[in-house]
């Protein structure tokens, strides 16, 4: 009766995809199941017995205070317009240029994605901020739009991300499983840190073939992307302040991890603490911009954490049913080996990318699929910065990425969903690009780990 677990999958998405609340449509759904299987004599309720320590562990996981701290520098740096700011100044800076407006998009795009790692936040905020403007320099509207939405979802790889505090966490507790399934009982450990520092070189080259593919688009067609004919001078003085705060911000957050100097909720505090004092200097921190940040923190991590809960719920009675065992014994029986057991794998995220968030597949799917992939011999880094690419070209594929629907809320009614659509495909083509060297060459993850640990950080 093991089969009953993937039936529990298939339920669970499908209820989902109800619109109800996700927490409680993992617990409620794993819950009734248990109860069915144990009522046909297939489940043990002794599974049910370690939900308390595991609730318990999360809340007492020292990793996932990254979460909001992370959610609260972002939110900051976007109330206090700091972020806002930055656009402006580096569009003002790049705008004489063919092609310029669009490069400064992606550049300021990288470093929100930096400073906040959320998807829909990235998104909403180029496209009001940055859209109107291209659009009025004359842009081509899908050159426009693709743009917005690509960098958008650099949130998810490029560090430190959100995606990649809980995709660490879960790799690592699946590291650790693996090893002990395999008889291994002082297993080797892999941290958040290790993927921040996995993530770079990914993120730095998907923000260069970006730029690539924008500057030869500005080449070979010069009127998709004009230049703009402004009398206005940019002001050092005004660029210098607007631009060196975040991004020495960042630097001192992402430095502090690399150099070994704090952890990365440890570095997660300085950058929140950093947010404030940026805004204090700014004269943007008062009782109202504080309260809103507060909340809109607040929102984001109990939603997070409730999720993580009712995974737990959920992963207990897959594993009950049987479910974990079944999955190791499909993808032993494939041909190929680990070769199509990650391919099925990178498939089936790339498909559930269309109906679910980041989180709730962090949560759900890679703990069930993590584990077997590891005990097949496939590094723990790599792994996550390849699930982290996938999710985020799915997010951006159409007709059912986020970023899409994010932009479409926001973008001018003029604005076709169409366009939108056309826009994205050269883009997905550098990620798809991105993701098949990063199967080819896996020291693309793995070797700046490699460095940075080896001479003693």
């Amino acid at each position: 009766m093991e089969y009953l677990s993937l039936v529990l999958f298939a339920v669970v998405c499908l209820v989902l995809l109800t619109g109800y609340p996700v927490a409680f449509a993992l617990a409620g759904t794993s819950l009734i199941f248990a109860f069915i299987g144990s009522f046909i004599g297939v489940f043990d309720t002794a599974f049910m017995h370690a939900l308390p320590s595991r609730i318990f562990g999360i809340m007492n996981n020292q990793t996932l205070l990254a979460v909001p701290l992370f959610v609260f520098m972002g939110v900051v740096l976007e109330k206090s317009k700091i972020a806002e700011e930055l656009l402006i100044s580096i569009s003002q800076l790049f705008s004489r240029f063919r092609g310029g407006l669009a490069i400064a998009v992606v550049m300021v795009g990288a470093l929100l994605a930096a400073s906040t790692g959320i998807v829909g936040a990235t998104v909403v905020t180029m496209g009001l901020l940055s859209l109107p403007a291209m659009l009025k320099q004359k842009y081509n509207p899908s050159i426009a739009c693709g743009s917005i939405c690509a960098v958008g979802t650099l949130g998810q790889i490029i560090p430190p991300s959100i995606a990649l505090v809980l995709l660490g966490d879960v790799i690592s507790n699946a590291f650790q499983q693996s090893q002990l399934d395999m008889g291994i009982f002082s297993p080797e450990t892999v941290s958040v840190g290790d993927l921040f520092v996995g993530a770079i070189v990914p993120g730095v080259l998907l923000v260069v073939l970006y730029l690539v593919y924008l500057l030869a688009v500005a080449w070979f067609k010069p009127e998709y992307l004009p230049a703009f004919d402004s009398k206005e001078k940019v002001k050092l003085g005004e660029l210098i302040k607007a631009v060196v705060p975040p991004i020495l911000l960042i630097v001192i957050v992402l430095g502090s991890i690399l150099a070994g100097f704090a952890t990365p909720t440890e570095a997660a505090a300085i950058g929140a603490f950093g947010a404030l004092i940026l805004a204090l200097v700014k004269g943007a921190l008062n009782i109202k911009m504080l309260t809103s940040a507060n909340k809109a923190t607040l929102t984001c991590t109990c939603m997070v954490f409730l999720i993580l809960i009712g995974a737990s719920v959920f992963s207990l009675v897959f594993r009950g049913l049987g479910g974990e065992e079944l999955i190791e014994s499909v993808f032993e029986s494939l041909p190929g080996g680990v070769f199509t057991a990650m391919l099925l794998v990178m498939v089936i995220l790339f498909l559930l990318g269309f109906i679910l968030d980041f989180i709730e597949i962090t949560f759900v799917v890679v703990p069930i699929v993590a584990p077997v992939l590891l005990s097949m011999g496939l590094d723990p880094v790599w792994l996550g910065i390849m699930i982290a690419i996938n999710l985020q070209t799915s997010f951006l594929t159409p007709p059912f990425g986020f970023a899409l629907f994010y932009l479409r809320g926001v973008a001018d009614k003029g604005i076709k969903t169409t366009q939108i659509y056309k826009g994205v495909v050269p883009f997905i083509i550098i990620q798809l690009c991105v993701l098949v060297g990063l199967a080819v060459w896996p020291e693309l993850a793995t070797w700046l780990p490699s460095v940075v640990y080896a001479d003693g950080f």
